[in-house]
């Protein structure tokens, strides 16, 4: 049997988890120390975090440790990438209980070191306790490389809107997992790793992107926050946005709505941004909008009517 992290310890369990971690040319000091030492030619450091909490962000019966990895990284480089810039370092905090394998816990260090490195990122460091409930938080670092950073705040009237990566895949893979499926696994895998554009964030940036975030909690819900933050109105044009036939076939199986999977689902992690529309879009953006005077968000000329993505703390009824 696989030996407990009570049973293996916390110095020793330490050192199986950052054994996954290699170093890039940014970490000057790595894990060992009282603190991880990371270069910043920029002067600046973009940061950011995010948490996942077992059984709100994931089933262990679902999710594989590696999975859980690749998600934890994957939600904090995509913020990174939003803002512009280029993913250095993840720093790792994780809670577990008493019994939970210590296998467990080096293939999340896995998971983590394999998405940090595709985007030539490292784990420095991070955290372990003993807690009730699996809980991992990273902290992810950015650099600028000397430009300014992309804020939601930069939208304009007469811009164009456009997307990076897909949306509604991991919503559709939650759905079938839900209902105690394990396939189409294309949209199973979706939900288990997502593949932000990571790549898309830097390319936007280059070319003078206005405003832009990643699409963590739903796209009408996320252009939502850019419309608030620049003070205008957000059309956006399903036309734009074909249903996957794999998760055509999915939704019709399950009695669900694709069209609903893609505009408000979460966790997929695709950028969304708005451009001047002069502006020849980046290879791997494509139109899906307009940005206009007003407030709020439009689907096809009307106002959407019903949920627009994830909430963690809905208002109660």
């Amino acid at each position: 049997m696989s030996e407990t992290v009570a049973e293996v310890g916390e110095f020793r369990l330490i050192e199986r988890f950052t054994r996954h971690f290699d170093t890039t040319p940014a970490v000057l000091l790595g894990p060992g120390d009282d603190a991880a030492v990371v270069a910043a030619p920029d002067a600046r450091v973009v940061a950011c975090t995010d948490m996942l909490v077992e059984g709100n962000h994931f089933r262990l019966d679902w999710c594989s440790a590696a999975d859980v990895g690749h998600k934890a990284a994957a939600a904090n480089l995509a913020d990174i990438a939003a803002m512009g810039a280029r993913p250095t370092a993840l720093l790792a905090a994780v809670a577990a209980p008493q019994d939970t394998p210590a296998e467990w816990l080096e293939g999340l260090a896995s998971g983590l070191a394999t998405e940090a490195a595709a985007v030539g990122a490292a784990v420095v460091g991070g955290d372990t306790t003993r807690g009730d409930q699996l809980t991992i938080t990273v902290t992810a670092l950015g650099d600028l490389e000397g430009r300014a950073p992309v804020t939601r705040g930069g939208a304009l009237p007469g811009d164009v809107l456009a997307l990076a990566g897909r949306i509604g895949w991991a919503a559709a893979g939650l759905n079938v997992l839900s209902r105690g499926f394990r396939s189409p696994g294309a949209l199973v895998g979706a939900y288990r790793r997502p593949q932000p554009p990571y790549a898309a964030g830097v390319d936007a940036a280059l070319m003078g992107v206005h405003a832009m975030i990643d699409v963590s909690d739903g796209l009408l819900s996320d252009l939502g926050h850019i419309a608030k933050a620049s003070g205008v109105a957000i059309h956006v044009d399903t036309a734009a946005l074909p249903t996957p036939e794999t998760m055509r076939n999915a939704a019709e199986a399950l009695g669900s709505d694709a069209r609903t999977w893609m505009l408000t689902g979460g966790e997929d992690h695709a950028l969304a941004a708005t451009f001047a529309p002069d502006v020849i879009l980046p290879e791997g953006w494509r139109r899906i909008g307009t940005v206009g005077e007003g407030t709020g968000i439009t689907v096809n000329g009307t106002r959407w009517k019903g949920p627009t993505g994830w909430d963690h703390f809905p208002e109660a009824k």
